[in-house]
């Protein structure tokens, strides 16, 4: 008998409208000798499951079930695809926790503690995992420009602590230019991180439980025609992705086994592409995505395909993965 899938989708963040291309292509590539897939759509104005002909059915959210066509609609298994609140931060697997209905992702401790930067750096500090200098700011703090130019230096980065897509991100060369870029990333979030520029290579990251083991998939670089992997690189075409990485073999050993490590440091589960720069061959934690691009031309994705793993095989592995453990 197939089994109901629901894909959530949306969101409360700015990355609804990417969160919704990953979903459908989640929708598009499932196995229908399988399972009986079914968009959710994740709203702040409401929660609803969406036909093909995009018409809406409210989603009844004290036990999660939909009526459709006079039928009510259960689920045996939620594939998680929202970049940003409510599903990277671990709000909505809560949720579905206390229904006991398997999902797709880490457990909600871990997508909270990852979707927060600098709690996330924090805990890899204590395992030497190298990472920027960083500053922490909270909206309302007292901004001191010169001791935070003095700690970690120009060109800089000024972060949303919870954001993705590299929504609110601005690199800053110049004194003058820190308090504008503090005050775009206050625009998504309440907390910030300061962090000092590193020269060298950036590297994309997937690791991911699949067929019950922790695997790394090829990695890829990251080359920007940008000032830096900011939202036109990632999602208009302004950067070569390219997988496998142009590093050298011993490069790519330090970084897949730090990669490893830093997934299960997190005790992680279930997808994961995280960014590292290169320094003088030492790799850099940037950041952790747990809920990533999941299009065709997303880079994870890209990394399954140079691994030999289709889209569906990918997709099948991840809802695999999650019912095993529920059952």
């Amino acid at each position: 008998m197939k089994k109901n899938i629901a894909i959530i989708m949306g969101g409360y963040s700015s990355e609804v409208a990417i969160s919704l291309k990953s979903g459908n292509v989640v929708y598009k590539h499932l196995d229908r000798e399988k399972y009986e897939p079914y968009r959710i759509h994740i709203l702040q104005e409401g929660w609803f499951l969406v036909d093909s002909e995009e018409t809406r059915y409210p989603v009844n959210k004290h036990d999660f079930s939909v009526m459709y066509n006079d039928v009510k609609i259960t689920f045996d298994c939620v594939f998680n695809a929202i970049h940003g609140a409510p599903g990277e931060n671990g709000v909505i697997l809560a949720y579905l926790d206390l229904l006991h209905i398997p999902h797709t992702s880490a457990p909600f401790y871990q997508m909270a503690l990852t979707f927060n930067k600098r709690d996330t750096l924090s805990i890899l500090k204590k395992y030497d995992i190298p990472s920027a200098t960083s500053v922490y700011l909270n909206n309302g703090d007292t901004i001191h420009i010169e001791n935070i130019i003095e700690k970690v230096g120009l060109p800089c980065f000024v972060k949303p602590n919870n954001a993705g897509s590299s929504f609110g991100i601005s690199k800053v060369h110049t004194k003058e230019g820190l308090i504008p870029a503090i005050e775009k990333a206050y625009k998504e979030d309440s907390e910030i991180l300061i962090e000092s520029f590193l020269e060298g290579t950036e590297v994309s990251v997937g690791v991911l439980e699949f067929e019950n083991e922790t695997i790394v998939l090829p990695i890829t670089e990251i080359v920007s025609e940008n000032d830096f992997f900011d939202y036109e690189a990632k999602y208009e075409g302004k950067s070569q992705e390219i997988t496998p990485a142009r590093i050298s073999s011993e490069e790519e050993r330090k970084v897949s086994a730090i990669s490893k490590k830093v997934y299960e440091v997190l005790n992680m589960s279930g997808f994961s592409r995280s960014e590292y720069i290169l320094v003088n061959g030492i790799p850099h934690f940037l950041e952790m995505n747990t809920v990533p691009g999941l299009t065709e031309e997303s880079i994870l994705p890209q990394q399954a395909q140079q691994a030999g793993i289709t889209l569906t095989r990918l997709f099948d592995n991840a809802i695999s993965q999650a019912i095993n453990k529920n059952s």
